[in-house]
């Protein structure tokens, strides 16, 4: 297994979606537009023989999925897998919505909130968040992870094209209802730039130099106390930093190992929260919490902290483990 996370530009190769469709060795059908489960993600014909979809950005779900299989046999589909917690993933959900208005219906965008879709988070081996693929004919490609800059996620899309083109995946959707040269022409709002030292960290994290961002994120919450959108980088950033060179298996086996080992707990809690797994993660460390003194208690409290900033202090999940962490301690 690669180490984690895995370089932001880095292609991750093949995807195992075995988890959640068994094509049996079929190649892939064209949608029929039949409705699909839940409000259609599938496409159908129009009048006019071209494919409709309800919107070129779809949020996708462990059920719904098969629909966007069928689709990315007409376009290639890109799948954005996010939380609502994710710092970085506020960042890059707005250029891939803006590209993907841009090029007109020759590629779609699928959103997968990793909280909620478990199954999905698996099948795209989804380390870290966010993590970008691509299905083209039904085949999963993964592209990158993290927050990249416009312009290198429009080369990305580039590329993604070409190989759809390659795979004679070439076709064009229309959103039922609309106008798609009129979506793309009116465009999504641009981004507002960052404060320079939150350009500044993002930058250094693309460039893996996970000490450098860990630094400006600090600036910055030297300068204003209150930058909340800091705090959280800041948490995030740290986590990657101690993940960075290890691998799951590694980190997995030493917790198993060790169940009252706390350097051994607190790693394994940094990977469940990289891959979404947040209940686990506070679960794990808060059943911890009442069986050890002093210093080691202290780090738990620090690391559960940490992972509220991150999460968000409005997330249900975060009031009820703060609750859980002052009864354990006080």
């Amino acid at each position: 297994m690669s180490n984690i996370p895995p370089t932001p530009s880095g292609l991750r190769g093949a995807v195992d979606l075995s988890s959640l469709v068994d094509r049996a060795q079929r190649p892939p059908q064209p949608p029929t537009g039949a409705p699909a489960p839940d409000g259609a993600v599938a496409p159908g014909p129009d009048a006019g023989g071209d494919l409709t979809v309800p919107s070129l950005v779809m949020d996708v779900t462990d059920q719904s999925f098969q629909d966007v299989l069928q689709l990315s046999t007409v376009v290639p589909v890109i799948v954005d897998i996010w939380a609502e917690w994710c710092g970085p993933c506020k960042q890059l959900s707005p250029i891939l919505e803006q590209l993907t208005a841009e090029y007109d219906g020759r590629v779609v965008l699928a959103k997968v909130d990793a909280d909620t879709n478990p199954q999905l988070v698996q099948a795209f081996q989804a380390q870290s968040i966010p993590t970008v693929a691509a299905l083209i004919g039904g085949r999963p490609l993964g592209l990158f992870v993290g927050a990249l800059p416009e312009a290198q996620v429009r080369d990305v899309y580039e590329q993604v094209l070409q190989a759809a083109e390659q795979n004679g995946v070439s076709g064009r959707v229309t959103v039922d209802g609309a106008a798609p040269v009129e979506a793309a022409e009116q465009g999504e709002p641009e981004p507002e730039p960052l404060p320079p030292h939150h350009q500044a960290a993002y930058d250094a994290i693309e460039q893996g130099d996970y000490a450098t961002a860990i630094q400006e994120y600090k600036t910055a919450i030297a300068q204003d106390p209150h930058d909340q959108m800091a705090v959280a980088g800041l948490a995030q950033v740290s986590l990657l930093d101690r993940l960075n060179g290890r691998t799951a298996d590694e980190v997995r086996a030493a917790a198993a190992a060790g169940p009252r080992d706390v350097p051994a707990q607190l790693a394994v809690a940094d990977l469940d929260i990289s891959g979404g797994h947040v209940e686990d993660a506070f679960g794990r460390l808060l059943d911890l919490v009442p069986t050890v003194f002093g210093e080691d208690r202290e780090a738990l409290r620090v690391r559960l902290v940490e992972y509220f900033e991150l999460i968000g202090s409005d997330d249900p999940r975060v009031v009820a483990a703060r609750r859980r962490l002052a009864s354990a301690l006080y």
